[in-house]
């Protein structure tokens, strides 16, 4: 089969498109012909070799993909040959065919396209874990999201409308604001040109936000949390900006604040029932029309690597994937 290959560490140029043998599913595994494969930050990190795993080279990049069924190990009972799924392989997606644990399968349901489907589970999982387990959002409450144009903040934006939220979307263009509003924002802070934490205090009349929901971290980080109001909650998801930032821990004590860690894969590994549930609310949520992924751009295989330039460089608007029919 055809591949991606990741065969040292580096930038996302260090892809090659290689041939590599099918993948065999072991007792409680499903092998899957792969049609699209969405492109996450994990991946990047993977491939630079600065994410948390022992993953060496070479390996195959893509950890969330959406295909068929193409065989199913000798203790899999409820996944069938032929069944449209979403596979949480970890890693392995940028190929033609990936193995993935049975328990990390969901089934695409109809109405939803190959393509959509690479593209959601991490994603809006994520947000829905961050805004439903971790800050509790509440009804009524204001959500600040940073990032607000990217996969993880596109979704965070729709959910936080879904749950009732008055939602503040942050990030550094018009372009990528009018995306935000787009999918539902209520209003929009440009940090590129405006300052973050006084325009928040503003726009919430002085009162700070609820809850930051803040994947880019880097500079951004300390004046999101000085934009809280009392009792408000900081979500940790991730640090697209390029560095894990520092804070002064008297900002959370004077606010009453909480600074809130979001780690979904291991929510997923710990709490599957949850998440299972987590997944049928997102599934739904679709159907119903209220989530709708933004996927901006499409490769082919053999620009796996063009795939994570674009997002590595912050460029991206909602999500990137790697189709194999592109």
């Amino acid at each position: 089969m055809k591949a991606a290959v990741c065969k040292a560490f580096g930038p996302p140029e260090t892809l090659v498109l290689d041939t590599t043998a099918d993948p065999e599913p072991g007792p409680r595994q499903v092998l899957v012909d792969v049609a699209a494969c969405g492109v996450n930050f994990p991946d990047a990190l993977m491939v630079a070799g600065k994410y948390q795993s022992d993953l060496l080279p070479p390996f195959i990049p893509g950890g969330e993909c959406a295909g068929t069924v193409l065989a199913v190990g000798a203790e899999v009972r409820d996944i069938a040959v032929g069944a449209r799924v979403i596979a949480l392989c970890g890693h392995g997606g940028f190929a033609e065919r990936v193995v993935a644990d049975a328990g990390r399968i969901v089934p695409i349901p109809d109405g939803m396209d190959f393509v959509p489907a690479s593209a959601f589970l991490v994603t809006y999982g994520t947000a829905w874990h961050a805004l439903k387990q971790r800050a509790r959002l509440r009804d009524g409450e204001t959500l600040l999201v940073l990032g607000a144009a990217g996969g993880v903040g596109l979704a965070a934006v729709e959910l936080g409308k879904a749950l009732g939220a008055r939602v503040i979307a942050a990030a550094s263009s018009a372009e990528k604001l009018a995306l935000a509003m787009a999918h539902g924002a209520d209003a929009t802070i440009n940090y590129a040109t405006e300052d973050l934490k006084e325009r928040a205090r503003t726009l919430t009349a002085g009162k700070g936000v609820d809850v930051v929901f803040d994947p880019v971290g880097a500079e951004l980080f300390e004046p999101a949390v000085r934009a809280t109001g009392w009792n408000g909650r900081v979500l940790v998801i991730g640090f697209a900006g390029g560095s894990i930032p520092k804070l002064p821990v008297n900002l959370p004590l004077l606010k009453g604040s909480a600074v809130v860690g979001v780690f979904w894969g291991e929510f997923t590994r710990r709490e599957p029932r949850a998440s299972a549930q987590n997944n049928r609310e997102l599934l739904a949520m679709f159907l119903a029309g209220q989530l709708r992924p933004h996927v901006s751009a499409t490769f082919p295989l053999q620009r796996a690597a063009e795939a994570l330039r674009v997002l590595t460089s912050r460029k991206a608007l909602g999500k990137v994937v790697v189709a194999m029919g592109a």
